[in-house]
């Protein structure tokens, strides 16, 4: 069990519109991750949260970014023996094999991108995980069948809005007012047993009063779980209830 902690951020509350440097730097760091990072022309293969994991041309990278094993570390503390889980944004896949590992019976990774679902498949097989482990290609859990319903569902989406510039920068922005992932809470209430939980990952410079209406809306409530603070920003860990 994890102490609820205290949500300083005030997730669905009106915030103070970030300030012109802050917007400044939040685009330099967008531009300089895209083009050195997220539109990568070649295969790299590196060591995150315990698994050695390919990371193909287009696809997030675990080692680069640091949500994903603050992310991964967290869902490997959760006691998911037996459960069925849907990683959605999986990228190379690395939130779906801590699923794995954490004792879940079926994982299933989604991702729009068709090369990160190749990826999360590839890293399963690669970490002894290939049995519980499936990929599939999708816009949020648009593609994925209504039932049987899961368990668990866990997402890092992008975490701020704007237009993206190709499928590779979908795991960075999510569209004018969060347009991409707009559905992705109320698809995944639908997919969620009743006494389901959904855990996602934001920044302390996402629109949190945008995301929080979208999750209030889907029939959520939500409690911070997790946070990590870096120099600029944290990173916030929400578990989503049924209201």
């Amino acid at each position: 069990m994890h102490d609820v902690l205290t949500d300083p951020y005030r997730l669905g509350h009106p915030r103070p519109s970030p300030g012109r440097a802050r917007k400044f730097f939040r685009s330099f760091v967008h531009f300089f991750s895209y083009h050195l990072f997220l539109k990568r022309k070649s295969r790299r293969t590196v060591e995150a949260a315990g698994f050695r994991l390919a990371v193909l041309p287009t696809v997030f990278d675990p080692k680069r970014f640091l949500t994903s094993e603050f992310f991964a570390g967290y869902v490997g503390s959760l006691d998911l023996a037996g459960m069925r889980v849907a990683d959605v944004g999986t990228g190379s896949g690395i939130l779906a094999l801590a699923a794995a590992r954490a004792g879940a019976d079926r994982v299933l990774a989604v991702d729009i991108n068709p090369e990160a679902a190749r990826a999360a498949v590839e890293n399963a097989e690669s970490n002894g995980l290939g049995g519980r482990v499936a990929g599939i290609g999708s816009n949020l859990l648009s593609a994925v069948a209504p039932e049987p319903l899961f368990d668990v569902i866990i997402s890092s989406p992008p975490s701020f809005p704007g237009e993206p510039r190709d499928v590779a920068d979908r795991a960075w922005v999510a569209g004018p007012d969060y347009r991409d992932i707009a559905g992705l809470f109320r698809q995944a209430r639908e997919r969620l047993q009743p006494d389901g939980r959904m855990y996602v990952l934001f920044s302390s410079d996402s629109d949190l009063h945008r995301l929080g209406g979208l999750i209030s809306e889907a029939g959520f409530t939500a409690r911070l779980v997790g946070e990590r603070s870096i120099v600029l920003e944290s990173f916030l860990l929400y578990e989503l209830q049924t209201a």
